[in-house]
């Protein structure tokens, strides 16, 4: 198998790190070489065989490191297996259907519609009112949104099971 795979995120207060982090985890127990590590300090994405890209969402839009990695490297993620998520709604149930069937950033859609990602999740996420900023509680009480960590775990380790059993799938795609 010996594929190179590469985990990075964005993610503000650390939920959408510690998402990263399970996926990568998953990964490594399936068997690839995994390196999980902040979008700001990738240097070089070719010497990766495929990559799972992710950021928090605030206010809908992605944290800008996020925007820009993926804007920045777009003709090399085109080129290789790509999985993207997305970190941000909290409460119950499925996190697309509370974002009314959002999924990505309006701006993003043309960059990853050519890019053509395997899969694109959004997954819960996490508000603590003790980490946000004044302008952050304004907006969480704005849109209703209830603190507490609401990430689904199970939900994250069946995605990431599913991106290592399609990248056993396919040995050699690059």
């Amino acid at each position: 198998m010996n594929k190179n795979i590469l985990v990075t995120y964005a993610s503000k207060y650390g939920a959408t790190k510690e998402i990263a982090e399970k996926i990568g985890a998953v990964l490594r127990q399936s068997g690839f070489q995994v390196e999980v590590t902040p979008v700001d300090s990738i240097r070089d994405i070719n010497q990766y065989d495929a990559v799972v890209l992710g950021s928090a969402v605030y206010v809908g839009q992605w944290q800008k490191k996020a925007a820009r990695f993926l804007q920045a490297n777009e003709k090399t993620l085109s080129s290789r297996p790509v999985w993207v998520f997305s970190s941000g709604p909290t409460g119950k149930g499925d996190p697309v259907e509370l974002l009314q069937g959002w999924r990505l950033p309006d701006a993003l859609k043309p960059v990853v519609d050519r890019i053509q990602p395997r899969d694109i999740a959004v997954f819960h996420g996490s508000i603590d009112p003790e980490k946000i900023n004044f302008f952050e509680k304004q907006m969480v009480k704005t849109v209703k949104a209830l603190s507490g960590d609401f990430r689904d775990w199970d939900a994250i380790v069946r995605w990431a099971t599913s991106i290592a059993d399609a990248l056993k799938e396919a040995p050699h795609s690059a």
